[in-house]
């Protein structure tokens, strides 16, 4: 991880709202031919695969796995079309990201109002628990009994975070608006529509591709798909000097600039990741399309090094659990350990 130069810090966090203004339209062409290009691939590679499956299952698998990587990129569009940053029009951008819902399996109005509570809370220690990652401090860890810290440690497990975890959210939790369940009829319309169109889909599959397509196609590329997501969003944040702060001391731009990393990705997964690596800018300005995210970089070299972290390094992330509040950090459970012990 590279520490935020000095030539970042002369220009303060909230300064970088005016700047990174320009930047915020979108242009329809070219957001309508991103969606092409992740939206045809991926019904091309579902036929094909289960075309392929009536000859060999392996292939099928093979194919699907290639598949979860647009099925990633059209979620990252969907998460454009959520922030009202990929077209001008807010009823044609509500109404493609709920058909993209539908292919993601994500309630997109539901996730649309989630993900704004994890924009507009993002590193505040006072409100925790929707839109984010489980993170304990030191001492809330300490405090839980033997059996919290116990779930807490499964739940921060590599299998768990990454394997059990996302196949849980995406094919279970996301069928109903956990956490807004008391805020309207709204929500619930977006997940019961979600799921009855999701049935169809479905229905329609096992119908002309019979139960292997479900299986050999379907699954794998949704599940990949989602724990190739979970990673994404994890190292967003959960890197060791990300930044934490109970809400009296904490600040939006602060947060958003400098606990939200710059995860500088090899060329090809920046582009199935439709740049959400290049989260810090995201989170500052979030309306501004993914597609321009580079133009940022470009144009603002002292945004490139701040908090930025390559594939090899971004692997140190998964053993992060707990926040040291004292030292600032994100620390490993044996990292704390020694922390009590001293």
């Amino acid at each position: 991880m590279t520490d935020t130069p000095p030539l970042s810090n002369q220009i303060a966090a909230r300064d970088w709202i005016r700047i990174l203004a320009k930047y915020r339209q979108p242009n329809t062409l070219r957001s309508s031919y991103e969606l092409a290009v992740s939206a045809i691939p991926f019904v091309a590679l579902w036929i094909f695969a289960c075309w392929v499956a009536q000859y060999s299952y392996i292939a099928a698998f093979l194919i699907s796995v290639l598949n979860s990587l647009f099925l990633l990129r059209l979620f990252c569009i969907q998460h454009d079309l959520g922030h009202g940053s990929f077209y001008d029009n807010r009823t044609l951008s509500d109404w493609v990201g709920r058909a993209l819902g539908v292919v993601t399996l994500t309630p997109y109005d539901v996730w649309r109002r989630q993900h704004s509570i994890h924009h507009s809370h993002s590193g505040d220690l006072d409100h925790r628990g929707i839109g984010d990652l489980m993170t304990l401090t030191i001492e809330e860890y300490h405090q839980r009994s033997p059996f919290g810290r116990m779930l807490y440690r499964a739940y921060r497990h590599p299998l768990v975070m990454f394997g059990l975890g996302p196949s849980y959210i995406y094919l279970l939790a996301n069928r109903l608006p956990f956490g807004l369940m008391d805020q309207g009829r709204k929500y619930w319309i977006s997940a019961m529509g979600t799921n009855a169109a999701l049935l169809m889909l479905l229905s329609v599959i096992v119908y002309f591709g019979g139960w292997q397509a479900l299986f050999l196609v379907f699954l794998p590329s949704t599940l990949i798909a989602a724990s190739i997501g979970v990673w994404l969003f994890y190292v967003q944040h959960q890197f060791e000097d990300t930044e934490w702060d109970t809400h009296d001391d904490w600040e939006l731009h602060e947060a958003a600039l400098h606990g939200s990393s710059h995860y500088d990705l090899p060329p090809i997964l920046r582009w199935f990741s439709a740049n959400i690596g290049i989260h810090h800018v995201h989170h500052l300005y979030a309306r501004i399309p993914f597609y321009r995210l580079p133009e940022v970089l470009r144009d603002h070299e002292e945004l490139v090094e701040c908090s930025r972290m390559t594939l090899r390094e971004s692997l140190k992330c998964a053993r992060l659990d707990l926040w040291d509040s004292a030292n600032r950090r994100l620390v490993s459970f044996r990292a704390a350990r020694q922390l009590a012990r001293a």
